[in-house]
């Protein structure tokens, strides 16, 4: 599979996978209450076409749209989902996985060409307007355009499977059908096009493989089987409960998102559904009506009655096909994970148990208390409990089970606590370098929770200490301008603006979206007086050098863990493409002062 399509497949996976919990709920919903259902109830079936209609696509819209343009992305995506789950009559799912990273994109976009003209003060009102306006214009033209346009494919596959049924080449049907009902059209073939043609067998032969063809569960038992037995990381343990309510609760569209995330996987569920039909002809199988849901208990309830050893042949054939062909891919994305895993892993010494994640820089004060924050907040939204510590290089705890550094300092950390598993990183704001730990904790490591007292956040951010509105200066300027408010503020000795220099020599404190953070050399550490922050805004920007472009620079000295609790206010602050804009410009220094020092923000 070439790098494209897998690149397609990992953002689809991106829209789906944090959403696998929501289709799980439809499913149990639709399983239990249908009017087919294990316990039917009229009432509580109520949920059932809201959430598959409405919920379901709008947080895929969504999650898509956040991936690109924070929340104001993923807000615009659900506003043009709604044109397009109007303007048609299937659950729409591909639109919003197609809608929702463009609505993000175009976010972008639209904030670039935007960008310095928007008059200060007037960037939130910019920012909601231009978003409102291209959601509208967007959701009219879903309603208008995307609904024919569905409308369409779904009349294209109604004349391939007719050609096909036409030709005696009935396997061949499947090369519509899987594809189809992947893309949330299941309902629509069924109902409109093969019930129809069932109806008309029934009447002449009294069965009909046409209703097996879309309710057929092995193509989809299979890709949530080779999930399960070949899978890795979340993916994997959801499939079973996924399994369950496929093939019991006969809710098929729990396994479309598992295929949507692979591309690869359309071929297995294709030729799954190909050997499933092929069976079913060899043993002249029939049923003598549509299974709706389509369970196995639905479909043997409506079997013919001489044709029950086939039709469980046909679905265990399709089922095994599919899983042997989608395990084929599985299999080799895990092992290039257990690739990657090994390679990470290469050289610890440890015993797989972990207490906390230590993260180290050079003085343990700015980049490393970022990235600390970054992955605590990663580490919560994967539902894991481990503790996350900064210290410098030199202050490495001797007992520390992983240590996250940069990827220079990696072997200087390696000295000071050679057992540990090293994890070396180019940029800590970057998120995605944090995705392969995390596996590798979740799939390798055991949690052993520790009892810890956290700092409480200190009034170390003197509003005296923002300043707003600055022309652009120097490099070394800006630093020295910094280092002196935290020397005035008697945060600081005079000495510790030169280890900031020094610092800013050997590493680069921008970290991004704007921002830098100097601060002094390990050093230097003993002339802090105390944990100080100072806030400089430069609208025009501070180049620090390779055309990164500073607009708020912020001194930093911290005396223990006192001034994590900013730090971690700023590293969400600058992830909000809003928040971030407003910093760059606003007047309101009391703004940016309960923006950082807000407890309530980390």
């Amino acid at each position: 599979m070439n790098s494209s399509v897998q690149t397609v497949g990992r953002f689809l996976s991106r829209m789906v996978m944090p959403n696998i919990s929501a289709f799980i709920a439809w499913g149990i919903i639709t399983t239990l209450f249908h009017s087919n259902g294990w316990f039917p109830n009229a009432s509580i079936s109520q949920l059932i076409e809201p959430m598959i209609f409405y919920a379901l696509p709008l947080l895929i819209a969504y999650t898509g749209g956040k991936a690109f343009e924070s929340s104001r992305g993923g807000v615009m995506a659900v506003v043009v989902t709604i044109g397009l789950i109007v303007g048609s009559d299937v659950p729409m799912f591909l639109g919003a996985m197609i809608v929702g990273p463009f609505c993000g994109w175009l976010a972008t976009r639209m904030d670039q060409l935007l960008k310095n003209r928007i008059p200060t003060g007037f960037e939130m009102l910019s920012n909601n307007f231009s978003a409102g306006i291209l959601g509208a214009i967007l959701a009219v033209i879903g309603l208008k355009v995307i609904g024919p346009l569905l409308a369409g494919l779904n009349a294209i596959i109604e004349v391939g499977v007719g050609q096909v049924v036409d030709s005696n080449l009935l396997f061949l049907a499947s090369v519509f059908i899987e594809p189809g009902k992947v893309l949330f059209l299941n309902n629509a073939m069924n109902h409109g096009i093969l019930g129809p043609l069932g109806i008309n067998e029934v009447l002449a032969q009294g069965k009909s493989i046409f209703f097996l063809l879309e309710t057929n569960p092995g193509p989809g038992l299979g890709i949530l089987l080779a999930y399960w037995l070949m899978g890795k990381g979340s993916v994997k343990q959801s499939s079973p409960a996924a399994m369950v309510i496929h093939l019991f609760g006969g809710i098929h569209e729990i396994y479309f998102p598992y295929v949507l995330m692979n591309p690869f996987l359309f071929i297995a569920v294709i030729l799954g559904g190909m050997a499933g039909i092929l069976t079913g002809q060899f043993f002249n199988i029939g049923l003598v009506a549509t299974p709706s849901p389509g369970s196995l208990f639905a479909i043997l309830a409506l079997t013919h009655r001489d044709d029950f050893i086939g039709v469980l042949l046909a679905i265990l054939v399709s089922t095994v096909v599919t899983f042997t062909i989608a395990s084929l891919d599985i299999r080799r994305k895990a092992a290039l994970f257990e690739e990657a895993n090994k390679n990470l892993i290469e050289g610890y010494k440890g015993n797989y148990t972990l207490r906390r994640i230590t993260f180290a820089c050079d003085a343990g004060m700015g980049s490393s208390a970022m990235g600390s924050s970054i992955l605590t907040k990663l580490i919560k939204e994967h539902g894991m409990d481990v503790p996350v510590e900064n210290c410098s290089i030199d202050d490495i705890p001797l007992d520390a089970e992983i240590v996250v550094t940069y990827t220079e300092l990696t072997k200087h950390a390696k000295k000071r606590v050679p057992n540990a598993l090293h994890i070396g990183l180019k940029d800590f704001m970057d998120k995605n370098e944090y995705m392969e730990l995390l596996e590798l904790i979740r799939d390798k490591f055991e949690i052993i929770r520790e009892e810890k007292m956290m700092s409480k956040p200190n009034e170390i951010l003197m509003k005296s200490n923002i300043i707003i509105s600055r022309p652009s200066v120097t490099m070394e300027e800006a630093i020295i301008h910094v280092g002196n408010l935290l020397n005035q503020s008697g945060y600081v000795e005079k000495g510790y603006i030169d280890g900031m220099l020094a610092r800013e020599r050997k590493f680069s404190t921008y970290i991004g979206n704007g921002v830098a953070i100097p601060h002094g050399e390990n050093e230097v550490k003993d002339l802090i007086k105390a944990s100080g922050i100072a806030v400089v805004q430069y609208p025009d920007g501070v180049d620090f050098g390779e055309g990164k472009l500073a607009k708020i620079v912020i001194g930093i000295a911290g005396l223990g863990n006192e001034h994590i609790q900013i730090l971690a206010n700023i590293a969400e602050a600058i992830e909000e493409e809003e928040i971030l804009e407003k910093l760059h410009t606003t007047q309101d220094i009391e703004w940016i002062h309960q923006i950082f020092s807000s407890e309530e923000n980390a």
